[in-house]
Formats: structure tokens, C-alpha cells, sequence
């Protein structure tokens, strides 16, 4: 992993924990509303509000959509989660980076499910055990999990457009072009023969000022729509663009394009000095859809 995407993500050391029971939310209140009405009614604002079109031409396969907290973010995933409303799938996978707990390969939630102020997102345990099984890089990191964010805030906007849906949660740990590869590999064994919606969790560059920012982010932007993941993985390790799901992105684009992915569409981009009007400073966001 290089320097700046461990700059971008703070990593520290850890060791793993004894597995627990449902994972509970950990950053309602903070991230988003705890309060579940109020949560819904904010999320379906979002989507109503999405810059995106309801549908596109084509099979909906991967999502792109940020981590941050919804009074920033909460637009720009508004106009990804937009795409699935009415739409079915037998599984929903989540790749997300790890900003709390160092480690390598991929670590899936086995312990029991997740849980958010709309009730329960039940974890296809089964498939994740099987994985484990298979794959020495597949492991249960329960500190992993525990406080990280990058997962937990794409499951509202899940739960509200897609109603009950079946997650398997995959956090990344150290990031590489050769771990992205491999967990790629992974991602495509587990479509076969399901309908899956892949989401890769990232927000782009991190504490520049805004025209900076837009420097870096565009990189990105074209990388991802000219559906290029080679292009997109040197823009970062040249440290000319940011993401601090690189990896998790990378992972997604290359399954989405072996599962017949051939087109890629940009739909929203903002960094977070549009909201707070603070330019100095910004975060960037992305939203993203891959399709057939």
C-alpha cells in the first residue's frame, strides 16, 4: 500500500478480537440520524433530490458512493442509491476500506448482522464462511468492523431504496493493486449465478484546497468513466489522484468489467466546501454506476 492512501486512511495496529453477535451502528448519531424516522425521511429527501436518472440504459452492476457524514456526502449517495429503487438483487456485496484496524487481506462479518436505526441487515454467513474456507486472504477481523464507518453508512440508503436485501460486508485492509486483484477474483466467484450489486465504498481526495482538489478528483472521474481501472490504480500510486477506498475501487471495477461490466457513468461529484462553505479544506465525493 503506498504512502498516501495509509496517509489518507490513519492506520494504526491492532490485534483481532473474539468474534461477538451483531454488529451494532456506530456512528448514528454522529454520521446520520439515530432517530429512524427522521433517517428515512432525510434519505428518501436524497434520493428525490438525486441529481442522477431513475434508471439506465442497460443492467445495473456496480455502484460507486462516499463515507462521509450525510449532511456532506449525503447528496452524492443519494444520486447512486437512486439507481437500485425497484430494482432486485439476490445479494449485495460492500467492499470498504479499513480506517481503524491494520491488516491484510479481507475480512467479512461472520459473527452474526449488521444493524442500523431501520432495523436489521441480515449477513449472508453461509457465503462468507464458505470464502473463509477457500481463501486464506478471508478472514473475520471483528475490530475491522467495530467502529468503521466506510461500510456501515451505505446501509440506510440500502435499506430505503432497496427494502430487505441479503449484504455480504467486505472490509479491505492493506491496500495493492495485487490485493485488488485478488479480491476481484473473489467478487466475480460470488456472482456466479446470483443477481449481485457490487458498491465500492471511497471518497476521493482528502484536506486540499478546493481547486486542488478538483484537480485530483478529475483524474479519477475520467479514469472511472472511461471504465479504465489500469489508468485509474497509476493516477493514484503517482499520487496524482486520491481515494481512500483505492483499493475496494479497483477491486470493483475489475469484477464489474469480468461479469460483463463494459460502460462506466459518472453520476455526481462535490466536495464538501460546497456544503460548508469552507474552500481551504475539502474532501471530495463521488457517485458512480457500472453497467452492461
Amino acid at each position: 500500500m503506498g504512502t498516501v492512501l495509509r496517509r489518507q486512511l490513519g492506520f494504526r495496529e491492532g490485534k483481532s478480537m473474539e468474534p461477538g453477535r451483531d454488529r451494532p451502528p456506530a456512528v448514528a448519531g454522529t454520521f446520520y440520524s439515530h432517530d429512524a424516522a427522521r433517517l428515512r425521511r432525510e434519505i428518501e429527501a436524497y434520493l428525490a433530490a438525486a441529481e442522477a436518472p431513475r434508471a439506465i440504459d442497460g443492467e445495473l452492476v456496480a455502484l460507486v458512493s462516499p463515507h462521509a457524514g450525510y449532511s456532506f456526502s449525503g447528496t452524492v449517495a443519494g444520486s447512486a442509491y437512486r439507481l437500485v429503487q425497484g430494482l432486485k438483487f439476490d445479494l449485495v456485496v460492500i467492499v470498504a476500506p479499513s480506517h481503524h484496524h491494520l491488516f491484510s487481506g479481507f475480512s467479512i462479518y461472520t459473527a452474526g448482522d449488521y444493524l442500523t436505526p431501520l432495523g436489521r441487515v441480515p449477513v449472508e454467513r453461509c457465503l462468507a464462511m464458505e470464502l473463509i474456507g477457500k481463501s486464506a486472504a478471508v478472514n473475520f477481523h471483528p475490530e475491522a468492523h467495530r467502529q468503521e464507518h466506510s461500510l456501515e453508512v451505505q446501509l440506510p440508503f440500502l435499506q430505503v431504496a432497496l427494502g430487505d436485501f441479503q449484504l455480504l460486508p467486505i472490509i479491505m485492509g492493506r491496500q495493492s493493486q495485487a490485493a485488488a486483484r485478488q479480491l476481484a477474483l473473489i467478487l466475480t466467484q460470488v456472482a456466479d449465478q446470483r443477481r449481485v450489486l457490487l458498491v465500492a465504498s471511497t471518497d476521493l481526495s482528502h484536506f486540499h484546497d478546493a481547486a486542488t482538489a478538483g484537480r485530483l478528483d478529475r483524474g479519477v472521474l475520467d479514469a472511472i468513466a472511461a471504465f479504465d481501472p489500469d489508468l485509474f490504480w497509476h493516477l493514484v500510486e503517482s499520487g496524482t489522484a486520491e481515494a481512500c477506498g483505492a483499493g475496494p475501487l479497483l477491486a470493483v471495477m475489475l469484477a464489474a468489467q469480468q461479469l460483463g461490466a463494459r460502460r462506466a457513468r459518472i453520476l455526481a461529484y462535490r466536495h464538501s466546501g460546497e456544503v460548508c462553505g469552507d474552500n481551504r479544506r475539502v474532501v471530495g465525493y463521488l457517485a458512480a454506476a457500472l453497467f452492461k
